[in-house]
């Protein structure tokens, strides 16, 4: 591809527009596609040395994609987004706007395996102060309301996730959400075995989250002072920007 670029002479042509895409592309996708907790600092400086203004759909979809793919991976690939929304908040919004969408689909269909990706990279994200922990409590609200065996599954994964965190930023939100357990558990309506995992989720906040710890060192990579929170809200209209990766010329 290197040889390639260099044998189109015009700089300005569709093909070499094309061309520097497709090398874009790949090199975004590697860089995402190789990162863990071990070398993300290493990659990170690699990442922000590409066009990252002109490949942010790219990105975007590398990340979506990388993380459904291997969620066991959903806490490096938020820390990664951390640190981009730091130097391009643009990025993390959209990246925010395509996983809220995700998670509005997949609810919408009952499709939980979709549900249960979008659910994690957003507590992820909550756990980076990437989003503000409202969005948090505002999707388990949507979860709880009308409960199914399959709604409480994902909220109570989606607690162990961020839960953490919730306990320190908002305590009377994520007590109201656990009286909502709470009285789901009363009511006996769902399965057994996720009265279980309720009963389970309750022991867990108990422990004060001991073992879910919303960031681990490795991937404490903002500073505070850096942090950038972006504020929405799942009733907000979403603009995916999906044009982005047809667009050569940015």
């Amino acid at each position: 591809m290197a040889q390639m670029l260099r044998d189109v002479e015009d700089k300005a042509s569709p093909e070499y527009q094309r061309l520097t895409w497709d090398a874009l592309k790949k090199s975004i996708n590697g860089l995402v596609n190789k990162v863990n907790a071990t070398n993300i600092k290493n990659l990170v400086p690699e990442l922000l040395a590409e066009n990252l203004v002109r490949g942010r759909g790219l990105f975007c979809q590398s990340c979506i994609k990388s993380q459904m793919a291997s969620p066991g991976f959903t806490d490096v690939f938020a820390a990664l987004v951390a640190v981009v929304n730091t130097k391009f908040p643009e990025i993390g919004r959209l990246l925010l706007v395509r996983v809220m969408l995700q998670l509005k689909r997949a609810y919408k269909r009952n499709d939980k395996p979709q549900l249960l990706a979008a659910t994690k990279f957003i507590a992820h994200l909550v756990n980076q102060v990437v989003v503000h922990e409202l969005v948090a409590l505002e999707l388990l609200t949507v979860l709880l309301d009308n409960p199914s065996d399959d709604s409480v599954e994902v909220a109570v994964g989606f607690v162990k996730e961020c839960g953490a965190i919730l306990q320190d930023l908002t305590p009377q939100g994520l007590h109201a959400m656990f009286e909502r357990f709470r009285g789901i558990l009363h009511e006996g309506e769902i399965d057994k075995r996720v009265q279980f995992l309720i009963e389970g989720l309750f022991a867990i906040r108990k422990a004060k989250f001991q073992g879910f710890p919303a960031i681990r060192p490795e991937l404490d990579l903002v500073e505070q002072e850096d942090q950038f929170t972006h504020d929405m809200s799942l009733e907000t209209e979403l603009d995916p920007e999906t044009n982005l990766s047809k667009v050569l010329f940015q």
